[in-house]
């Protein structure tokens, strides 16, 4: 009978939480904060409560006594995942960092190393909140009643992302990242940016590679936008119709949601014609966004790392950059012109020092990478975060709304005078390949 109670109790909890969309976690020992769920450094993911980390090697629960809440956290000397089973929207995450009697300093991704909150740094015996907000997406297309309709048609390859497997992943970074609650929430108001393209946009998971979709959101107040990314490797316009992804956000996008669109590596090599295909697509997207209330905005493709004698970058994308000049003025559009900032960007950088920004790494700088990685057309997270930063400049430069929404982590950049690389921040994920995405 006692087992019985027990199963029981198990499945009806392990229901219930399936049908929540907002949680609470206490992180740290058993010692816990009144209608928070306790999270250890045992607290292993189970499919059956849908909730804990994807690997507890090296976690250890630290208590300082005091407040149930913050007087413990959970800590590790090595990058550690929580995940939680939720259904796809907008949700506002609250989390507390800190160390009632330590320092700390701590770097918050989700899903597929998408930035949230870059080397958090408290003093002895802080604890800081901090929020985040974070889109959760999956693969089933839906209508406006949640019954399914469709699907996207995923490649292989994507089966293995954070970001298509039913769960919100976040990752917790840096030399003593120390995590005492999380607190997830529903955002039904915020705005949404949606985001098309390919593998220069994509939310990349594995190291070294790095798209500025990617760092995206780092540079927008959380509560009031949130970042979805649904770019993929090696897709066209195409492509991105083919396998159901446009359909999916044609199904989710509201009135005053933004579209962003960067296409053209791809488009090029694919042979698609510029006018029968590329820009006829550009308008009927554009056309769809302005229906339903949406803003679309083109994001011309960056240039690839290709100099000539001069050491000025020439261009290998053909007239695809003009074609969306083009339409942008035709259809009365918001251009970022990526591709003019990029050549600006690159050709500060020079031809050797480019090469930093980009996947130029010596063999076996990464798992089963037995010669060098040369890569004059994806990024790696220094150069990810470069263009992102130019994204966001043209933002603020041309006015645009959205620019109400950047954060004060954009203090200001000038793409003829490029960060330092090594003043950049970014301790790597646990994840690795040196795998080249499809495209080029």
């Amino acid at each position: 009978m006692q087992n019985w109670i027990k199963f029981l109790t198990l499945f009806l909890s392990s229901f219930l939480f399936a049908q929540q969309t907002t949680f609470k976690f206490d992180f740290g020992t058993d010692r816990t904060e009144n209608g928070f769920i306790p999270i250890t450094s045992t607290s292993k993911f189970d499919k059956k409560i849908g909730y804990g980390f994807m690997d507890i090697s090296g976690l250890k629960s630290v208590d300082n006594g005091g407040n149930a809440l913050t007087g413990d956290f959970i800590t590790s000397d090595k990058p550690f995942y929580f995940s939680v089973a939720i259904p796809e929207g907008n949700y506002n995450i609250t989390i507390n960092l800190g160390d009632s009697k330590g320092a700390s300093e701590t770097t918050v991704r989700v899903e597929n190393r998408r930035l949230m909150l870059n080397d958090i740094k408290t003093k002895q015996g802080e604890i800081v909140e901090k929020q985040i907000s974070v889109h959760v997406k999956d693969s089933i297309i839906r209508n406006q009643n949640g019954e399914k309709i469709g699907i996207i048609k995923l490649k292989p390859r994507e089966t293995k992302y954070l970001h298509w497997d039913n769960l919100l992943t976040i990752e917790f970074n840096d030399k003593t990242p120390k995590v005492s609650s999380v607190v997830i929430q529903p955002n039904p108001t915020a705005k949404t940016i949606y985001i098309t393209g390919d593998s220069t946009v994509v939310d990349a998971q594995y190291e070294p590679w790095a798209s500025w979709g990617q760092m995206f959101p780092y540079f927008f107040v959380p509560n009031e936008v949130v970042i979805a990314n649904y770019a993929e490797s090696g897709e066209t316009l195409k492509a991105f119709e083919d396998r159901h992804r446009i359909d999916k956000i044609w199904n989710k996008i509201n009135p005053g949601d933004y579209l962003f669109i960067q296409f053209g590596h791809n488009d090029q090599k694919a042979g698609n014609s510029i006018k029968s295909g590329y820009k006829k697509r550009l308008k009927e997207w554009i056309g769809k966004a302005k229906q339903l209330g949406a803003i679309p905005v083109l994001v011309t493709s960056m240039n690839r790392r290709v100099f000539d004698e001069s050491n000025k970058i020439v261009n290998t994308l053909d007239d695809f950059p003009d074609a969306m000049r083009e339409i942008a003025k035709e259809e009365n559009v918001y251009l970022i012109d990526l591709n003019a900032m990029s050549e600006t960007l690159f050709e500060a950088m020079g031809p050797e020092n480019s090469k930093k920004a980009f996947v130029y790494y010596p063999a076996n700088s990464y798992p089963n990478q037995p010669t060098v990685l040369a890569d004059d057309t994806h990024f790696n997270t220094y150069g990810a975060y470069e263009l992102a930063k130019c994204v966001v400049k043209s933002i603020v430069d041309q006015n645009l709304p959205l620019k109400k929404y950047i954060s004060k982590n954009y203090k200001t950049f000038n793409p003829n005078k490029p960060d330092d690389i090594d003043r950049f921040h970014w301790p790597e994920s646990i994840f690795m390949e040196s795998l080249k995405p499809d495209g080029n």
